[in-house]
């Protein structure tokens, strides 16, 4: 028994705890002697008595005077999802003849109740009128639930295991009839800050496009403008109630957050619903499991993975640390919440050595190519702006450049020789984006710092982006922390096929960049012509002559 109970005598406590012993028939809302029962109590205390009930007819939970609030033993035993109620109903008197309020009907979509009702109660302590919602299926009609008309409650007509049947199965076929691609997840799309609304748009489009590259669906976005965000659930309760209750009835699986969450924020929210709520960071990290070939590659995700979960572990209970032998040091011992702290420590050091093994044998590499004084040329640039295309069409390689966000992860080097028996190494890195992850600027640093050998830096761009100047930034800021700004760096406008040729023409002059389409090679001669410079200045003694340029065909590949 839950909720104000204060002030109450021994005997009245003891009436309402008897009301776990009542049991209503499964074809009843709600018993009648149970009713009678609830109505007295209620008169009696002069405080509403709620009682929460399963489909057995068994009381869950009894609450007096306060609002509903589910335990967190009752909320994990009856479990709801977007393709299912909750398997409970609320019912609660009143004192007064009054109607269902909208915090009742909130309840019954945010909880996903069977049904939930109120129950008035005379003068003379009997039952009242009885007033009744249940939850809609997906309609065209945007609805949520639907309020039935209040009846007397010895006339409520309602069989309520047909009823909750029906519901059920209307429900499940509502479900079957939305769309979702190949059964991939399905997603709603949040933001909160204090952007203006057009560049929140634009996260959230760029935000659409990582969770494609993931695999899942995005069924609808919501834009909250807030001036700092709130402090624990970054939305707001009521405006996270909103988005949690749209994304039940849309049949999301997910909720995926633009911004980042604090480990205070992510416990809160996971405290406050079942459906999965993950932040932008989550959703690149799992991106990058899954483009992980290398070993090297699995090993820095799986580091950026455990930095970012363990100040996020969360558990119950206020049991003693792990304490060693000794007087004075017994305890309990450690908790499992510990255990898993100490366990995910324990792999971040073994993660961490055998990246200082990949490291060293990095540094092996560039010394051997600084042996042999072959020039570097390094690809850089916003993810899907095309680098891994431009290195397969220049040297005929065969890396995965799908046209989505974060395709390749892995770094590639290819030898490209150009006549004259002149060689240099191209390199492929992972693509960069707005706002990247600490955890893998920390954990991809080793990788990164390879840059720092190359001799020409090409800054890819995708010319027909809406968002250029965002882009460029973002990689250049990227590149400034690295401390790369004495490398020399060109920037390189991809996939201008798309684009008018005056536009083209017009991008290159105001940038001072370079106009190519990987996929056609007449567009590569300005760039090769560059890319041969670089390659003249880093020979020791070499004096340039004409500028000569190899075709895909004739190109003499040496992979690397």
């Amino acid at each position: 028994m839950r909720g104000q109970i204060a002030g109450l005598r021994p005997s009245q406590i003891a009436a309402i705890e008897r009301l776990y012993r009542r049991r209503v028939a499964a074809d009843q809302v709600l018993g009648s002697e149970l009713a009678k029962t609830m109505s007295q109590l209620t008169l009696d205390v002069r405080r509403p008595i709620g009682v929460v009930l399963t489909r057995r007819g068994i009381v869950q939970e009894v609450i007096v005077g306060t609002d509903l609030c589910l335990t967190p033993a009752t909320a994990a035993k009856f479990r709801a999802g977007p393709r299912s109620l909750r398997g409970l109903r609320f019912i609660r008197t009143q004192l007064h003849d009054q109607p269902l309020s909208q915090e009742a009907i909130t309840d019954l979509a945010y909880l996903r109740l069977d049904l939930i009702g109120t129950l008035s109660v005379s003068s003379e302590g009997t039952p009242g009128y009885l007033y009744l919602a249940h939850i809609l299926p997906p309609n065209g009609e945007n609805r949520l639930c639907n309020v039935l008309g209040a009846v007397p409650f010895h006339r409520c007509a309602i069989r309520f295991d047909r009823f909750i049947e029906e519901l059920e199965a209307k429900v499940q076929a509502a479900r079957s009839h939305q769309v979702i691609k190949n059964g991939h997840e399905a997603a709603m799309l949040v933001s909160a800050s204090p952007r203006g609304r057009g560049e929140q748009e634009e996260r959230l489009a760029e935000l659409a496009e990582l969770a494609r590259s993931a695999g899942v669906t995005v069924i609808d976005r919501v834009v909250q403008r807030t001036d700092e965000g709130h402090q624990r659930y970054l939305l707001g309760s009521g405006k996270l109630k909103e988005v949690l209750i749209r994304t039940l009835h849309q049949g999301a699986d997910m909720v995926i957050i633009d911004q980042t969450l604090t480990p205070a924020q992510s416990r809160a929210i996971a405290e406050m619903t079942d459906i999965k709520v993950i932040d932008r960071t989550q959703l690149i990290l799992d991106i990058f499991a899954r483009r992980a070939h290398s070993r090297e590659g699995k090993v820095q995700v799986e580091l950026a993975q455990l930095r970012y979960l363990l100040p996020r572990l969360s558990g119950k209970g206020a049991d003693l640390s792990r304490l060693g032998g000794g007087i004075g040091a017994r305890g309990p011992g450690e908790t499992k919440l510990e255990t898993d702290r100490r366990r995910i420590r324990d792999r971040i050091t073994r993660l961490e050595r055998e990246l200082e093994l990949f490291s060293k044998q990095q540094d092996r590499r560039r010394v051997r190519r600084r042996r042999y004084g072959l020039p570097i040329v390094s690809l850089v640039g916003y993810t899907n702006a095309g680098k891994s295309t431009l290195l397969n069409q220049l040297t005929g390689s065969c890396v995965s450049a799908k046209d989505r966000l974060f395709e390749t992860l892995d770094t590639t080097s290819r030898r490209l020789r150009f006549p004259r028996d002149r060689e240099i190494i191209i390199t492929d890195t992972v693509g960069f984006i707005r706002d990247l992850p600490q955890e893998l600027v920390r954990t991809f640093r080793a990788t990164l710092e390879g840059l720092r050998e190359a001799d020409l830096l090409l800054h890819v761009v995708d010319a027909g982006v809406t968002d250029i100047d965002m882009q460029i930034a973002a990689v250049a800021d990227i590149v400034r922390d690295l401390d790369l700004d004495e490398i020399p760096r060109v920037l390189v406008f991809n996939k201008c096929d798309r684009l008018p040729a005056q536009q083209v023409e017009l991008l290159c002059r105001r940038y001072r960049a370079i106009g190519i389409s990987a996929l056609q090679p007449h567009t590569w001669p300005p760039l090769l012509e560059v890319i041969e410079k670089a390659a003249s200045r880093s020979i020791p003694g070499h004096q340039e002559g004409p500028s000569t340029y190899v075709s895909q065909e004739s190109a003499d590949l040496v992979f690397h």
